[in-house]
């Protein structure tokens, strides 16, 4: 990465950083100073866990808890009072993605206690089934470096509450099984008598992202879509002259592949519009 933008900066790219649009500097001068400007702000508003314990300390955000291992690692400093470390702690990932993934690795590098990783969606079977055929995405488990390094793993577990005196201290969780409905949904049906809990001194929640930030896409009026993505066209233009958008903050949470394409079809579009103004 650092090896990109020093090629960047040398080809006359200018990195200005920790800078809050909209707050530092309005959105208004933003589009006085420049011609064309692309939002490639990511997905970045967590889905949240609303059961009873929420507020108790010790239940996190996997992005509050991860960027600052990052710092570290950076030789930058982390508040005392801002820290979020798994050392000697019993961890509860609630989330199987990549997010989640991330959050074990960082936890049993932080010699945690114990790291355990939940998931609400069923465990996959180990092979294709017969109507998940080639070319369709293979829905089957996989298994990540970081949870082979000893995370303990379960599915189909509704959290239900968090439970401690000021301070988590374990999970209550029951069994949830996919159904049906009448009218042809899908929804989580608890399992009768299949309550249980789990320790935990540190919850992570890693449940997926819900779009950007909605509060910079109403400053500069932006469109979404159903998913509250912003809306664009093929040409990855927004319904605002002059302000494009690429990445996750178009198309929801997705792989840094896709927004690497999508930062290029993008840069295209852009340029194009720029010699149209000439």
């Amino acid at each position: 990465v650092e090896r990109r933008v020093d090629i960047m900066k040398a080809e006359g790219v200018l990195f200005k950083t920790g800078i809050n649009v909209g707050l530092d500097i309005s959105v208004e001068d933003l589009k006085k100073e420049f011609n064309a400007i692309l939002l490639a702000t990511g997905a970045t508003r967590p889905r949240d866990l609303p059961i009873p314990g929420r507020d108790l300390s010790g239940v996190h955000f996997a992005m509050d808890y991860l960027p600052q291992q990052n710092r570290r690692v950076a030789g930058l400093e982390v508040s005392k009072e801002l820290s979020i470390t798994a050392e000697n702690k019993h961890v509860v990932v609630i989330g199987g993605g990549d997010t989640g993934s991330d959050c074990v690795g960082t936890a049993i590098r932080q010699n945690a206690l114990s790291v355990a990783q939940i998931e609400l969606m069923p465990k996959p079977p180990t092979e294709r089934a017969s109507d998940n055929p080639w070319p369709q995405w293979p829905f089957v488990l996989r298994t990540s470096s970081s949870q082979e390094e000893g995370c303990n793993r379960d599915w189909a577990v509704s959290t239900t509450s968090f439970e401690g005196d000021g301070k988590v201290e374990r999970l209550q969780c029951v069994r949830a099984e996919l159904v049906k409905t009448p009218d042809g949904k899908t929804e989580f049906k608890p399992l009768a008598d299949s309550d249980f809990s789990i320790q935990a001194d540190l919850v992570l929640l890693a449940m997926g992202f819900l779009g950007p930030e909605q509060g910079l896409l109403q400053r500069f009026a932006i469109n979404t879509d159903g998913r509250s993505n912003i809306s664009t066209g093929e040409d990855m233009a927004s319904n605002v002259d002059g302000i494009f958008a690429a990445g996750d903050a178009r198309r929801g949470q997705s792989l840094v592949v896709w927004a690497i394409y999508e930062g290029r079809l993008a840069a295209e579009s852009i340029d194009r519009y720029l010699a149209n103004l000439g």
